[in-house]
């Protein structure tokens, strides 16, 4: 039985053997090169991209020492995201685009977390976690918008 792509390559230079994952808000599928035809407001969860071990070095540099955000290097067609199915086609009916607000209020809040507690002695947090955190926190504070992250 087939059940999808089961590779995921790397979102920058699309080689296929990779060795870091990180999970991103759907919105930040906006910050992403060639992401004018996604309807990123139909991603349901999150939207992961990988990276090979020698592109991962970089960005790994890139966020944690300089301080930049390299998504917008990152191809989306590599990305592994999940669409809403289109019932409204199918159908003919409307369907509510789906609220996304709480999951980017638990990733922002989770990251939020992560960069306070990554410089403590006891803290578990790696280095990817770091970078993660800061992608997610950077692309939801660029991209601005409706982000409720007070819980309201």
């Amino acid at each position: 039985m087939y059940t999808g792509q089961t590779e995921q390559p790397c979102c920058l230079c699309g080689d296929p053997e990779t060795s870091t994952r990180i999970d991103l808000p759907p919105r930040a599928v906006q910050l992403m090169k060639h992401s004018g035809p996604i309807a990123w407001r139909d991603i349901e969860g999150e939207v992961s991209i990988h990276f090979c071990a020698s592109d991962w070095g970089l960005v790994e540099d890139l966020v944690a020492e300089k301080g930049l955000n390299p998504l917008g290097r990152c191809n989306v067609a590599r990305a592994s995201f999940v669409l809403r199915e289109d019932f409204e086609a199918l159908l003919n009916d409307t369907r509510e685009e789906p609220d996304q607000r709480p999951l980017e209020r638990e990733m922002y809040e989770a990251a939020e977390r992560v960069e306070a507690e990554f410089d403590d002695a006891d803290s578990l947090h790696s280095r990817r976690d770091l970078v993660e955190a800061r992608l997610v926190r950077w692309s939801l504070e660029d991209l601005g918008g409706e982000l409720d992250v007070a819980g309201d």
